[in-house]
């Protein structure tokens, strides 16, 4: 299946935020990013390792987190990330945007279902 662009950038935009919103609770590791998310979405959401550590270094180099070497729950090295002053920004920004979309698509198919009987 091939995806448009504007696709795509909301498939991402909405991994960044999810990830963001994350490393509200404090730094985490990869592994416990992906856990959060499958867990709080009910296991609806599945983060692959695939699109996870790519995400994870765009918003770095977005500068929206940092990271630093540490060891992980059972004593393995692993990379924790931060959330930084400019990625709470931009969470705020987008989870603002994601909520009137939500919002204005519920409205459309409420408005829809209503025309239809």
């Amino acid at each position: 299946m091939v995806r448009s662009n504007k696709e795509q950038e909301l498939l991402l935009g909405t991994l960044d935020m999810l990830i963001l919103q994350t490393l509200v609770m404090g730094p985490a590791h990869g592994h416990t990013i992906a856990h959060i998310i499958e867990h709080t979405s009910d296991q609806v959401l599945q983060i692959e390792q695939g699109s996870l550590y790519p995400a994870l270094h765009r918003l770095e180099d977005r500068g929206w987190v940092s990271s630093c070497w540490g060891a992980s729950e059972n004593n393995r090295r692993a990379r924790f990330y931060r959330l930084t002053a400019a990625g709470r920004k931009h969470l705020h920004q987008q989870t603002h945007r994601w909520r009137t979309m939500v919002h204005a698509i519920g409205s459309v198919l409420s408005k829809a279902g209503e025309v239809s009987r």
